[in-house]
C-alpha cells in the first residue's frame, strides 16, 4: 500500500529537521573538543610514551650548564665552578682529552687547563657512579639579533658555551643530590687555590678579540702586583689599625648585613692633596683583604645603563674604584648648573631680538661625550642593582672633597670617609724605619718642629729618604729632608709676607678712595 503524498512530506521534514540537530549538535561537540585541544592533548600522551620508549633505548639523562645566566646579563657562578673541577679530571692522562684551553696560573711557571669544544671527559663519583661530562658551544644565531640581547653588549654577540653532563638514569638521585653539589664546592675551593687577583680597566666601545670576535667582557685585565702592604704604609698607626679593623669588620660581616637588611657592601671615600698615598692605600686594602680591583674609568662609560652593566660584570670579593671622581665626570655642579640654565633661558627671553649664539665647543665636547649622569652614580652606589651579588667595596678618591655633591658622599653610600692628611711626625719615623732602617736619629727632633710648620706629602718625604748615591746614608738622607723642610718653610713664610703686603696696600688705596 503507497504512502499518501501527505505522509510522505511530513518524513521529509522530520528526516531535515534530525539531520539539522545532528549537524548542530556536531558542530557544538567539535568545538568543544576543540577548545580542548585534543590534538595537543593526544600528542602529549604520544610524546609521553615516546620518551618511555626512548628511555629504553638511551637510558642517559642531560643537565646542561650554561655560561651566562640572566639573560646574558652576567657569568654563571655554576658554569665557572665546574670549569675548575674539571681542571682535575682534564689533567688526568687517563680521560682522553686531546684539546686543551690553557690560561695564567696562581704559579707564574703553570697554567690552569680546561677542555676544547666537543671534548668529553668522564668522571666517578664514589667508585660506582659514572658520568660524563661535554663541552661545546653554539654561534650565535641571526635571529637572535634583536632583543634577547644583553643589552646590546658583547656577551651577546659571542659564542654561548655550555658544559652538558650525561649519567645513567638509575644514578638520578645521587647525581642531581649529591654529585653535583659535591662538583660545586670542590669547584669554589679550586678557584680559590688558582686565584690570581687581576686589576681590571674597562673598555670603551665595541671592542673585537684577538680571533676575530667579540671580546665577552667589558672589563679588560692584568695581574695585579702591588707591593703595597698596610706593613709599608705610611700613616698614623691608630689611623692604620681603625682601617683594618674596619675591613675585618666587612669581611666578616656576612650574616650581619643579611640580619639588617643590607646589601654586603661597603663605601670608602679617601679624600686629601695630591701625593698623600690615597692610590696606595686602595693597593694595601686589595692586598690585606685578597681582593681583585676594578678600576673605572668614567669618561669612557656613555650612559647610565653602560655604568650598570659595569657594576653587574664586577664580581664578589673585589674593590670598585673611582680615582678623582670630581675630575672625571661633571658631577659636582649638576643643581648649580640647572640654575645656570634656567638663568640663561631667562636672559634670552628677555633678548629675542638678538641672534641665537652657536653652542660652544664645550657644549658640543659634553654633547658627544658620557651621558653618564649624577643619578646614575647614585643609582650605581646604593641603588636596587647594587645588591647584586656581595663582598664588593666601593671608593672614591678626590683632592677636593668640598667640590662633591653631598648626596654623593653621604652616609650609606661612601660609609668611611679617611682623610688622607699631610705627613706627620708618626709617619714620618715609620718612613725611617722602612727606608733607613732607623728608629732614632740625633735630626728626628728638628724634623718634629719643621712638620709642624710645614706641610710635605708623604711621597716627598719618602723621596728626601731614598738614598740616591753609593755614599748616601741615614744622616746625608735626614739632612737632605731638614734642608727641604727648611726651605719649604722660608717659601711659606715669604709667601705669607707678601701676601700680607698686598692686603695691606689693598687697604690704603682703599682709605685713599674714600677720601
Amino acid at each position: 500500500m503507497e504512502a499518501s503524498p501527505a505522509a510522505s512530506a511530513w518524513s521529509s521534514v522530520n528526516s531535515g529537521i534530525v539531520l539539522s540537530l545532528a549537524a548542530v549538535l556536531w558542530t557544538v561537540v567539535w568545538n568543544s573538543l576543540q577548545s580542548l585541544q585534543l590534538h595537543h592533548l593526544v600528542g602529549r600522551h604520544l610524546a609521553r610514551h615516546a620518551r618511555r620508549l626512548a628511555a629504553v633505548v638511551d637510558p642517559y639523562l642531560t643537565v646542561t650548564v650554561a655560561e651566562h645566566d640572566g639573560g646574558r646579563m652576567k657569568r654563571s657562578d655554576a658554569y665557572r665552578e665546574v670549569q675548575a673541577y674539571l681542571h682535575r679530571a682534564t689533567c688526568d692522562a687517563s680521560a682522553g682529552v686531546r684539546h686543551l684551553r690553557a690560561e695564567p696560573a696562581k704559579n707564574p711557571d703553570a697554567f690552569v687547563l680546561s677542555m676544547a669544544d666537543r671534548e668529553e671527559v668522564a668522571d666517578v663519583f664514589r667508585g660506582g657512579v659514572t658520568v660524563w661530562w661535554l663541552a661545546y658551544s653554539t654561534p650565535l644565531r641571526e635571529d637572535d639579533a634583536g632583543g634577547g640581547f644583553y643589552w646590546g653588549g658583547r656577551a651577546a654577540r659571542a659564542d654561548r658555551r655550555f658544559y652538558r653532563l650525561s649519567f645513567l638514569e638509575r644514578d638520578r638521585d645521587v647525581v642531581l643530590g649529591e654529585y653535583l653539589p659535591h662538583v660545586r664546592r670542590e669547584g669554589r675551593a679550586a678557584m680559590v687555590r688558582n686565584r690570581q687577583r687581576k686589576l681590571f680597566t674597562n673598555l670603551a666601545g665595541d671592542t673585537w678579540g684577538d680571533d676575530g670576535g667579540w671580546c665577552e667582557s667589558v672589563w679588560s685585565h692584568v695581574v695585579f702586583e702591588h707591593p703595597k702592604t698596610f706593613d709599608t704604609l705610611a700613616m698614623d698607626p691608630a689611623r692604620k689599625k681603625d682601617i683594618m679593623d674596619d675591613l675585618d669588620a666587612f669581611r666578616n660581616g656576612k650574616e650581619y648585613y643579611a640580619r639588617v637588611g643590607r646589601a654586603w657592601k661597603r663605601g670608602y671615600l679617601l679624600h686629601g692633596p695630591p701625593g698623600t698615598g690615597k692610590s696606595t692605600m686602595i693597593a694595601a686594602m686589595a692586598n690585606y683583604l685578597d681582593y681583585d680591583i676594578y678600576d673605572i674609568e668614567l669618561t669612557s662609560v656613555r650612559t647610565n645603563t653602560d655604568l650598570r652593566k659595569l657594576f653587574i660584570e664586577t664580581t664578589s670579593k673585589s674593590i670598585i674604584v673611582i680615582e678623582d671622581i670630581d675630575c672625571s665626570l661633571d658631577l659636582t655642579g649638576k643643581r648649580k648648573n640647572k640654575k645656570k640654565k634656567d638663568a640663561a633661558a631667562a636672559k634670552n627671553d628677555t633678548d629675542g631680538d638678538k641672534k641665537e649664539s652657536p653652542p660652544s665647543e664645550e657644549e658640543e665636547k659634553d654633547k658627544e661625550g658620557s651621558k653618564v649622569t649624577l643619578s646614575g652614580v647614585l643609582n650605581f652606589i646604593d641603588g636596587l642593582w647594587s645588591a647584586c651579588g656581595g663582598e664588593r667595596i666601593i671608593v672614591f678618591t678626590t683632592n677636593h672633597v668640598e667640590k662633591l655633591d653631598p648626596a654623593l658622599i653621604r652616609r650609606g653610600r661612601m660609609d668611611k670617609h679617611i682623610e688622607m692628611s699631610y705627613c706627620g711626625f708618626e709617619a714620618f719615623k715609620f718612613l725611617a724605619k722602612v727606608y733607613l732602617g732607623i728608629d732614632a736619629h740625633h735630626l728626628f727632633d728638628a724634623v718634629r718642629a719643621l712638620l709642624r710648620d710645614v706641610d710635605m706629602t708623604p711621597a716627598d718625604v719618602a723621596e728626601n729618604l731614598t738614598p740616591k748615591a753609593a755614599g748616601d746614608n741615614a744622616d746625608t738622607c735626614l739632612a737632605e729632608l731638614v734642608k727641604e723642610l727648611e726651605k719649604a718653610k722660608a717659601d711659606k713664610a715669604q709667601a705669607k709676607g707678601k701676601a700680607a703686603a698686598a692686603a695691606a696696600e689693598e687697604e690704603v688705596d682703599g682709605d685713599d678712595d674714600e677720601e
